[in-house]
């Protein structure tokens, strides 16, 4: 069985990169039967945070793609060390007693550091006695440096690769205050849960060579590893939080009222597509046509605003969440609604009992205009509640000669209308244009704005019946 594993730090909020990471190999184990393998990764002990943590897990839990299992590297801190122990007692690793200050950084001949000599040569005899004296130590793979050859791997997404031992440095496994360091504890963690597939970001491509050597030298099955390009922002450097901030935060899209599936459909489109190069795909769609083989090499843009509000976000996805808020079943849209009204205050429990088939007739006509969660709030306040502001454009629609006057005497029509349907409000309508000669547009304008404070909306008449006739007759005389 094919299992994968999505491995965040918690020293900070889920970056949509990360989020891509997941949605990836989440579509990969279920396009595949396998299990996908949720691997908290808190070596990191002095930037670690529960915060954090607590971002990571509801960006994740959001995207409603749930994982089978979950760890915490630091329980298994007592795995990861005697790993290291077994590698030093075998000689494929050492034991470097030199000062943390004694680094690669002392190099001035501008050539990269791999070992230092005297540390990798040292006997076990002397490295025993100073260990046991005390001295602080880290202790460092031995890459085998002396072979012509080096590390070679087929990856998924940019097939061959190779590097030679000759330019790989001795990466340090146990930091000199004996915490286990990522590679060490992000190796052995893979080899040890049976993670079959490594499907992650290319800036660990470099990492991969190292980690080959160390699953190799545990005896451990080496997984199948896939690097996925990067994701660009809007000037061109990587997306990260430091340089662009909460923008790239997944949280952010979903406080800006984005969908689960809308947001996972454009996740996927950064950087890969179906071979009919079709958009606007459902989850059980993304998961019949996802091939990670398919994912292209080169770098995806992120776009948005500098200020990372929703009307600056990429428009695409924007489009692609209206589609699908137009196009899901409205029972399924319904939870969504509701938590946006009573995110506004404006939840009335009755659109839950007696009033539910109305609540989704509603939601269902007022989706049609909508991008976002949050449009509910901004575009659709009328329908759910009496206090509302004035569009500028309704505004003009009201104060045309004669409107506001006419609006009174539909008022009076439609009150004594005994079936309030949209062939009957037409009718009325209508009737009283042509006895004033006037224009049914007039009416049609002025009476939307009167009951909506908005120029635009479903259909004319369709507006009626979903304010209902007493709030719309109130509404006509009180504009």
């Amino acid at each position: 069985m094919n299992r994968v594993r999505f491995a965040p730090s918690p020293t900070g909020f889920l970056h949509i990169g990360g989020a891509r990471t997941y949605v990836f190999n989440w579509f990969f184990a279920r396009s595949t039967g396998g299990q996908m393998v949720l691997r908290i990764d808190d070596t990191d002990t002095g930037r670690n945070t529960e915060e954090s943590l607590r971002s990571i897990l509801d960006g994740l839990k959001w995207l409603d793609l749930p994982w089978d299992e979950q760890h915490s590297q630091s329980d298994r801190r007592s795995v990861h060390v005697q790993a290291a122990q077994s590698l030093l007692a075998g000689g494929v690793a050492y034991r470097d007693f030199t000062a943390e200050s004694d680094t690669r950084e002392d190099r001035t001949d501008g050539a990269p550091w791999l070992c230092n000599p005297g540390m990798r040569e040292m006997s076990s005899a002397e490295s025993d006695r100073r260990a046991e004296a005390g001295e602080p130590f880290a202790v460092r793979f031995r890459v085998p440096r002396e072979r012509p050859d080096g590390v070679a791997f087929k990856d998924l997404v940019l097939r061959k690769q190779f590097r030679k031992y000759a330019d790989i440095e001795d990466f340090a496994l146990l930091r000199s205050n004996g915490l286990p360091t990522y590679h060490l504890a992000s190796t052995v963690d893979d080899g040890d849960l049976k993670i079959t597939h490594v499907i992650r970001g290319q800036d660990h491509l470099a990492n991969t060579f190292k980690h080959i050597m160390l699953l190799e030298a545990l005896e451990y099955d080496v997984p199948t590893f896939g690097h996925l390009p990067l994701l660009l922002g809007p000037d061109g450097s990587k997306l990260s939080k430091r340089r662009h901030g909460a923008v790239v935060s997944v949280t952010s899209y979903r406080d800006m009222g984005f969908l689960p599936s809308g947001f996972v459909n454009y996740l996927c489109l950064l950087g890969w597509s179906p071979k009919d190069n079709r958009e606007v795909l459902t989850l059980k769609e993304i998961g019949d046509l996802f091939q990670v083989e398919n994912v292209l090499r080169t770098n995806a843009t992120v776009q948005f605003g500098e200020d990372g509000g929703a009307d600056q976000v990429d428009p695409k996805a924007l489009w692609l969440n209206g589609q699908h808020l137009r196009n899901m079943p409205v029972e399924d849209l319904l939870p969504f609604a509701e938590r946006a009204l009573r995110d506004a205050g404006w939840w009335d429990d009755a659109f839950g009992t007696g009033r539910r088939d109305w609540f989704a007739a509603a939601v269902n006509d007022l989706r049609s205009r909508l991008n976002l969660l949050t449009d509910f709030q901004l575009r659709c306040r009328a329908y759910f509640v009496d206090d509302f502001d004035f569009d500028p454009k309704a505004k003009e629609n009201l104060n045309k000669d004669g409107v506001r006057d006419l609006l009174k005497r539909l008022a009076d029509r439609l009150q004594g209308v005994s079936d309030f349907t949209e062939e009957n409000i037409e009718a009325e309508l209508r009737a009283l244009a042509a006895q004033e000669q006037v224009k049914a547009g007039l009416l049609i304008n002025g009476s939307r704005a009167a009951l909506t404070g908005q120029p635009v909306g479903p259909s004319a008449f369709r507006v009626f019946t979903l304010v209902g006739q007493q709030r719309a007759v109130e509404r006509l005389r009180r504009a």
